[in-house]
């Protein structure tokens, strides 16, 4: 399957490079650095905008978003801005970015205005968002993060309501299982033009783990056209085995309609500082980089075809952005 071209929903190149001020996109440090991109035949990567529950939130969603213009102005040769004529088979590694937590628009003190003021001037920067996670694994304004038990609160509601019609997914990947539901049921109610999806998440039926999806969400995710992105963090795979996450694909793909969901979301970040050496190694072997999306489809060579093969590495994101972006 090395021919294939590979589109993966999730990596933290930006947020690495506001806080390591003289990292470059070249870098090895981490998985999702721009050679292991052209090595892995990467077409299409979505650039998270990551930011924590801070004070300085906003501003940090808003520098991420100039340091990403800036990598399409001084990569353009490498790195270039997908959009609504994306095609996988283009030279270059295409860049689409993302807002992993909405604390990048809105800390917990700004008047909520300055919410929707911010994403204007962050999707000015960036072109268009690709998707909105409202949380990460804390509880914030909008709702509550992955560790937390919170649903959707008002300034989420109102957040949904501004999303209408724009474009943009809403993440349910650092959701709780409350805010994940309070959203499916909010968007429907209220028929918002909001397609939903998974970006980083695999299946808590395969790893009990609160990152990862409920079988009722991710059917439902599956049921409104929406995306699945397979997760190689080794605390949302398995403690111990590697092949899980082979597991956690077959187990998508023989969901009722997964096999037009599931992608890869690799969730590559840097984890030199990273304050917890508990979980170390992060990524198996057979996982650490962005080489490895090949390998993975080599194993799966026995249970998928290569139609389904081709929908995991790449048709599968194609489809989601042909029927949503405009």
């Amino acid at each position: 399957m090395q021919g294939q071209p590979i589109i993966d929903l999730h990596c933290d190149l930006l947020v690495y490079l506001l806080m390591n001020k003289e990292a470059k996109p070249e870098t090895k440090a981490f998985g999702a650095g721009l050679p292991f991109l052209k090595e892995g035949k990467v077409a299409l990567q979505v650039m998270a905008i990551y930011t924590a529950v801070e004070e300085a939130s906003s501003s940090n969603g808003v520098a991420q978003s100039v340091i990403y213009k800036k990598l399409l102005e001084e990569y353009s040769k490498d790195l270039y801005q997908a959009d609504t004529d994306f095609n996988a088979e283009s030279e270059g590694v295409g860049m689409v970015a993302s807002l992993e937590s909405a604390s990048g628009i809105c800390n917990e003190t700004e008047p909520l205005d300055n919410a929707f003021k911010n994403l204007e001037t962050i999707i000015s920067n960036v072109d268009r968002l690709f998707y909105i996670s409202f949380t990460h694994h804390a509880e914030n304004r909008f709702g509550g993060g992955n560790y937390a038990e919170a649903g959707l609160k008002p300034d989420g509601e109102a957040l949904l309501d501004y999303m209408h019609d724009l474009q943009i997914a809403v993440d349910l990947s650092h959701t709780s299982d409350a805010l994940a539901h309070d959203i499916l049921d909010y968007t429907y109610k209220k028929s918002l033009n909001v397609p939903v999806m998974a970006s980083h998440s695999n299946f808590r039926e395969i790893w009990d783990h609160p990152r990862n999806l409920t079988r009722e969400n991710a059917q439902e995710v599956i049921n409104r056209g929406g995306l699945i992105g397979m997760n190689f963090v080794r605390a949302f795979v398995d403690n111990e085995k590697p092949d899980a996450l082979l597991d956690h694909i077959r187990y998508g793909f023989d969901l009722p309609g997964g096999e037009g969901a599931i992608a890869f979301g690799a969730d590559f970040f840097y984890t030199g500082d990273f304050p917890d050496p508990g979980r170390d190694p992060y990524y198996f072997p057979q996982h650490e980089d962005a080489t490895k999306y090949h390998g993975i489809l080599d194993q799966l060579r026995s249970d998928l075809s290569t139609d389904q093969l081709s929908r995991l590495a790449h048709k599968n994101v194609e489809r989601f952005i042909a029927a949503n972006w405009k």
